[in-house]
């Protein structure tokens, strides 16, 4: 009789992939039987074996919301994108909508007089997001909203968490970040997304979910969100770039890691995340693959406001082809696993979408 094989069944099924990568390798005939160029000369063979394909459902619309009725603010570093009062982003949540956008991600603008060192009005369930949330689902029930679950857009420090004695206190900081996420949950908010990164603050959130109540309330964990240099227009966006005191390094990742992604998706998967987010995008895009590749869980991706003004910028100043430089960075998301890409040319992509269907 046969021995039986001890071998984990992953470790065989990966060596017979590899043994089928290698026949491949060296079965496949060289040139001239073999011109890959073939298949690239027109469009429709280009499309018959095209493997990574960008859709409107892989897009997520992030608005900026303010104060006001009918009211609109330029954003002077994000060019053509603007801070929209609630009726004015009812409208553009209509528009998403009708352009077949699964889901819309809001922030919020929030005054200076509303801040302060805990962050307090971030859990009043009436705060500017709450309303919003609330407001745009009585118009627009079908369309998925997503909220930021953070401190930076309501703290007078501009951190995502409590400070202690000049720390950023991890545990007082979770504290307040569930109450955020169940006033939230409370207004509507289909998916709550942590983009803190304080430890521990999936696992704090699902128990108070579950125990309030909101078992099919969506956590979109930003498992992977670095402390980069691509985050200045969006601070500029929420109003909290000129109160920043120091870095965030002391909870965001450092760029040179990429263990330490998949330690921390893994941790907020064990914790109950139903979806992981990489922030920023387009540099990370290995850490992004290799999320995907060990984990296949949900995976999105956030093309960040600094990638957006570069591009925007860049274009306007002629230096790429705006159009098809933002369709490649796109593409590339999906090439690499992302999912679903939180951008803000989502309504403009998904426009030249449509229009080409």
């Amino acid at each position: 009789m046969p021995q039986s094989d001890d071998t984990p069944l992953s470790l065989r099924t990966e060596r017979i992939k590899r043994a089928g990568e290698k026949q491949r390798a060296t079965t496949q005939p060289g040139f001239p039987a073999t011109r890959l160029r073939r298949t690239r000369m027109q469009d429709w063979s280009r499309r018959l074996v095209r493997e990574t394909h960008l859709g409107v459902d892989n897009l997520v619309w992030p608005l900026f919301v303010i104060e006001g009725d009918g009211a609109r603010q330029t954003i002077e570093s994000m060019p053509g994108v603007e801070r929209l009062s609630i009726d004015l982003a009812i409208e553009a949540a209509k528009e998403a909508f009708e352009l077949g956008l699964p889901a819309i991600a809001l922030f919020p603008y929030t005054e200076i007089g509303l801040r302060d060192e805990v962050a307090s009005e971030a859990c009043n369930p009436a705060n500017l997001i709450c309303r919003a949330v609330r407001a745009i689902k009585a118009e627009v029930p079908d369309i998925g909203i997503i909220c930021d679950v953070a401190l930076d857009p309501y703290t007078s420090h501009g951190h995502d968490g409590i400070i202690v004695e000049g720390e950023i206190d991890n545990d007082r900081s979770l504290e307040v970040l569930v109450r955020q996420a169940l006033v939230q949950a409370e207004a509507g908010c289909d998916i709550l997304a942590p983009s803190d990164m304080m430890d521990g603050r999936i696992g704090a959130m699902r128990a108070a979910l579950e125990e309030a109540g909101y078992t099919n309330t969506k956590l979109l964990s930003y498992a992977v969100k670095y402390a980069s240099g691509f985050y200045a227009p969006f601070r500029d966006a929420v109003g909290s770039g000129a109160m920043l005191k120091g870095d965030k390094q002391s909870y965001q990742m450092d760029p040179a890691n990429s263990e330490e992604a998949i330690r921390e998706v893994a941790l907020d998967i064990a914790e109950g995340a139903d979806m992981v987010m990489i922030k920023p995008g387009l540099p990370y895009l290995d850490v992004l693959y290799r999320v995907k590749q060990t984990f296949g869980v949900p995976t999105f991706a956030y093309q960040t406001s600094g990638e957006y003004a570069m591009l925007s910028t860049g274009a306007a100043n002629g230096c790429i082809a705006r159009d098809a430089a933002i369709m490649e960075t796109l593409m590339c998301y999906r090439r690499a696993g992302a999912d679903a890409i939180f951008t803000y040319f989502a309504r403009e992509v998904a426009e030249r979408l449509k229009a080409e269907a």
